[in-house]
């Protein structure tokens, strides 16, 4: 099988199975919406729940997968199996010990950390104290995940995508139940009721793990080898990773600080609109960035350039197929989206239309976030993660200067625009440096690409658009009339993105719809 065939199918597999999770996410966030709306007891609970989350980032999805599956796809690649089972067995010892430690000092540190980042909550008396009690309930919840993402990393080299990707629906559907049926036990504090519920996603998360690394030949066991050489180049490649990926984390821990002063309500306008944001970037971005690791570290380990540069367009290519109408879509679908699924109980018209401006100003990113998605891989794969450092270290400067800067006038809707700017400034330096480290990178086969994107764009935005205007969303109810209303807009301006793209020549398209066409023949 050709990489580009690999990358492609990883991609599908993963997209699906992320797919589920994300609509399970949907799902959760109507639930906390409808039940608990945008306010006190929200802003409490995304601010808490920025601190595990920002961990998990630290060190799972980031440093500890781009310095991970790079070197244990080498070692199973040129070592054999047996090598990679005792690296592993290694780096899951060490991985418990550190997490243990992590988690411990988080929970005795929680009223600092909450300090830090949500001062302004300091304002609104007991909002600083609930924000306290979440974050120390939720704090386990990154020793679970640290530990299913070197197990996703392991199944991901073995050539597993599915398992992995699709457990977080599990994370989604403990949320939902606790907001249901634990809400009443918790008379005076019920949105610690999400709390519980993240805490078990995250543990029956990394169980369900097991049976499937089983089947493909790893029993994880103790090994405290920690002096074994490829160990040593994990940890050795982690430093500098982690420290790209904090930059990039900071960035929303900057945005949800700044936010933590302006008026109630900002901070869950903005975890609400990234939410939606993150539902393509979730399903095929993340999937994508995933899928291509394993193959340029192979590509990388033959020393075959040609070969990662190669990877690397293609993969563009898919990143601006689906981000570029994707964001189109978002814009034109946020109020009727949150009108439809989040317009009850506690959330408001109002409500809606400052979370779709968040939207909005997020979904242009779209694109820039998910190019900086595969090309910071690019250079795991080369085993450099020190040099995307710099680059999230001025992406982080940028972010924090613009939303100074926008936040007076434009409120939360600043600090999402700032976001997209900063993710702007990001990528092209990505470029920039990348050509530098491995000389030309062919991208004007890229911009062909979009050039012919952008007309089966634009024409699909104004016929949903169009469609759209046929319904009243500022009205409560009409659910049957404002769901086929979306449905028809989403569905009709899918079908003629893809009619025009085709028309204009876009060969990604079509062969991504052979694709799909043979499989679902098989």
């Amino acid at each position: 099988m050709s990489e580009k065939k690999r990358i492609s199918v990883a991609t599908l597999v993963m997209g699906v199975g992320t797919g589920a999770s994300r609509i399970a996410g949907l799902v959760r966030d109507m639930v906390v919406a409808g039940m608990f709306g945008a306010g006190f007891g929200t802003d409490a609970f995304f601010m808490a729940f920025t601190i595990p989350n920002l961990l998990r980032r630290f060190f799972a999805e980031g440093s500890l997968t781009a310095a991970f599956v790079p070197t244990f796809s080498q070692v199973q690649y040129r070592q054999g199996t047996e090598e990679a089972r005792r690296v592993a067995d290694i780096c899951w010892t060490l991985l418990i010990l550190v997490m243990a430690a992590v988690t411990l000092l988080g929970i005795l540190a929680a009223p600092v950390i909450v300090q830090m980042i949500g001062a302004g909550f300091g304002a609104v008396p007991g909002k600083i104290e609930l924000t306290v009690f979440l974050t120390r309930l939720m704090f386990p919840y990154i020793f679970f995940v640290s530990l299913l993402a070197l197990i996703a990393g392991i199944l991901n080299v073995l050539g597993h995508y599915f398992w992995p990707s699709f457990s977080t629906t599990l994370l989604n559907i403990c949320i939902i139940l606790g907001a249901i049926f634990l809400a009443p036990l918790f008379p005076v504090r019920p949105v610690a009721a999400l709390a519980v519920g993240v805490l078990l996603g995250g543990l029956l998360q990394l169980i369900v793990q097991f049976p499937v690394l089983r089947r493909k030949g790893f029993r994880l066991r103790f090994n405290v080898e920690f002096s074994h050489p490829v160990v040593r180049k994990i940890a050795t490649l982690m430093v500098p990773g982690l420290a790209g990926v904090a930059i990039y984390q900071i960035n929303v821990v900057v945005s949800r600080l700044l936010a933590s002063f302006l008026r109630e309500g900002s901070v869950s306008y903005l975890y609400y609109g990234q939410r939606l944001f993150e539902l393509p970037q979730g399903i095929f971005i993340v999937s994508l960035a995933q899928a291509v690791l394993p193959a340029m570290s192979r590509q990388a380990a033959d020393k075959d350039d040609e070969g990662v540069k190669d990877s690397l367009r293609f993969s563009l290519k898919l990143i601006v197929l689906v981000s570029l109408p994707a964001a189109a879509g978002l814009m034109v679908c946020a109020i009727p989206v949150y009108s439809l699924f989040f317009m009850r109980g506690e959330f408001v018209y109002q409500d809606v239309v400052q979370t779709a401006l968040a939207l909005c100003a997020y979904a242009p990113g779209l694109l820039f976030v998910g190019m900086s998605r595969v090309l910071a891989p690019t250079f795991f794969a080369l085993q450099d993660t020190r040099t995307p450092v710099w680059a999230a270290f001025w992406t982080l400067l940028a972010n924090a200067l613009l939303g100074l800067l926008l936040m007076r006038p434009l409120g939360h809707v600043g600090l999402a625009l700032a976001l997209t700017l900063a993710s702007f400034c990001n990528c092209v330096l990505l470029i920039w440096l990348l050509r530098k480290k491995i000389g030309s990178l062919g991208l004007s086969a890229v911009g062909v690409t979009l050039l012919r994107i952008l007309p089966a764009t634009l024409i699909m935005a104004l016929a949903a658009f169009g469609i759209l205007l046929a319904v009243d969303w500022q009205s409560h109810g009409a659910v049957v009339e404002k769901g086929l209303a979306l449905t028809a807009a989403v569905a009709g301006g899918g079908i003629i993105y893809v009619g025009v793209g085709l028309l204009c020549g876009v060969k990604e398209l079509r062969d991504g719809l052979t694709m799909i066409r043979r499989k679902c023949v098989r």
